[in-house]
């Protein structure tokens, strides 16, 4: 006999292990297969958050060496331990991983180590490190699998040379010269990180601007921060081939002209796909569309009964907070509550320096559906916390609809904008207008003032300005 459980999830990433925790929380026998040593999925492991060791990591690096002198502190010749560095992105890594173990253990969740393979409707097949076989049952199976990065025909990532995103967190030396071929997210603050330690990157985007998905106001703005601090751009430019050479990769690269570029590393990061392979998705009948992603409706159902999927299989952002509410949603509908997610009120953070954040429409969006709007912009030049703290780059622009003044969307780019568009979100969320930022006080001297100053801006009142 094979065990039986109510829900068991595959894949133990942010999507994946929080339903589990939220459906064991509800009273469900819960177990969640994975195949990693430790669980976290790609975020925990090797995304999200060894990415953000190193961006604080080499984000104290450059302020020592460059920053610290404005405040009276002279610290001497600035010197790099890159191995302690990568020893303290493990560290933080290991840390987070087993705080997950421990979740599992609290919640009475068990970890079924292995590769799973969906059989038939209720039945999954798990193939352990050691090869042996285990097969159970389960009234609700989730799929949360993730995403991996996307390949570029012709280019064969080694993660030494050629790298993705995985290799680019453990390099063994700073690079003389990387190129990042693509200007989203991931490609900028990993080409951040090596930058500040001293690598010349240059990024190659096929399109005309950076930062695609987002306000274009705010690509613009990041990118000529990031060129004053020695980052090259290299837009409307297609990468044709890369080729070794004694001194290290040539890359041949198509634009308005031909021209050839040498590296020592390549960064390949151009998005990134769903990962199915080997679920038996095929075999069971789980529809997925011509991207790869699997279709749900709108309670993450897919066309099989008892088959459902979250996260970065499923259509949207791909983002560890949108499969975490996904998870936890779902494993509520499973318990027969309702709960609903707006996804115009999940926001997107860069984690460069300054930041950069979004929740809701951009204006592109707005003009293209010909909503009437009202724009309301503060600059951190005038926040006096910000001039306190020795950054004033950036700036909150709210854009309030013009008949109700709801807010339709915050984009912000700065000093800690990935904390201050929390504050937007909630505003989304409970549907409130500018006014309802206006009125509210904020603490002083805070960034979160420049938020309050941009919602007085689009009545025209902001004050300081």
């Amino acid at each position: 006999m094979s065990d039986r459980y109510d829900v068991v999830v595959i894949g133990a990433g942010p999507g994946g292990y929080v339903a589990a925790i939220r459906a064991a929380q509800l009273g469900f026998k819960t177990a969640c297969v994975e195949s990693r040593n430790s669980l976290g999925g790609t975020c925990l492991n090797i995304g999200c958050i060894p990415s953000k060791a190193l961006l604080q990591s080499s984000e104290k690096f450059a302020e020592a060496g460059h920053a610290l002198a404005e405040h009276g502190v002279k610290v001497g010749d600035v010197s790099l331990d890159l191995d302690a560095m990568m020893g303290r992105k493990d560290k933080v890594v290991t840390t987070l991983t087993r705080g997950v173990e421990f979740l599992f253990r609290k919640n009475k969740i068990e970890w079924l180590k292995g590769k799973g393979r969906i059989t038939a409707p209720g039945r999954i097949a798990i193939t352990g490190p050691d090869g042996a076989m285990q097969e159970v049952e389960a009234n609700s199976i989730i799929i949360a699998t993730g995403s991996q990065s996307t390949p570029l025909p012709g280019i064969s990532v080694d993660e030494k040379r050629i790298v993705s995103s995985t290799g680019a967190l453990s390099l063994d030396r700073v690079p003389e010269r990387l190129v990042v071929i693509g200007g989203g997210y991931i490609g900028l603050e990993l080409g951040s990180v090596w930058q500040r330690l001293g690598a010349k990157v240059t990024v190659i985007e096929v399109l005309d601007h950076i930062v695609p998905n987002m306000d274009r106001e705010l690509g613009a703005a990041l990118q000529r921060v990031l060129a004053r601090s020695g980052m090259e751009f290299k837009l409307g430019t297609k990468l044709a081939g890369i080729r070794e050479r004694q001194d290290g990769l040539e890359l041949e690269l198509e634009g308005a002209q031909r021209q050839m570029l040498v590296a020592d590393v390549v960064l390949v990061s151009v998005g990134r796909r769903p990962y199915t392979k080997g679920l038996g998705l095929e075999e069971v009948g789980v529809a997925h569309d011509a991207g790869g992603h699997i279709v749900v409706d709108d309670g993450f159902a897919t066309n099989i009964p008892g088959i459902y999927a979250v996260g970065d299989v499923i259509r949207g952002p791909m983002l560890e907070h949108k499969a975490a509410e996904e998870g936890i949603a779902l494993a509520e509908r499973l318990a027969g509550q309702k709960p609903h997610i707006d996804y115009d009120a999940v926001p997107a953070v860069i984690y460069t320096w300054p930041e950069v954040a979004s929740v809701g429409k951009t204006e592109e969006e707005l003009k293209a559906a010909g909503i009437p709007y009202r724009t309301g912009k503060f600059p951190f030049t005038a926040n006096p916390r910000a001039r306190c703290n020795g950054f004033t780059e950036g700036f909150v622009k709210i854009l309030g609809e013009a008949e109700s003044d709801r807010v339709l969307g915050v984009h912000i780019i700065g000093p800690d904008a990935g904390t201050l568009i929390a504050e937007a979100a909630l505003a989304k969320e409970f549907g409130a207008s500018a006014e309802d930022i206006a009125r509210s006080c904020h603490a002083h001297p805070t960034l979160s003032e420049a938020l309050k100053e941009a919602a007085l801006a689009v009545d025209g009142r902001a004050i300081h300005i």
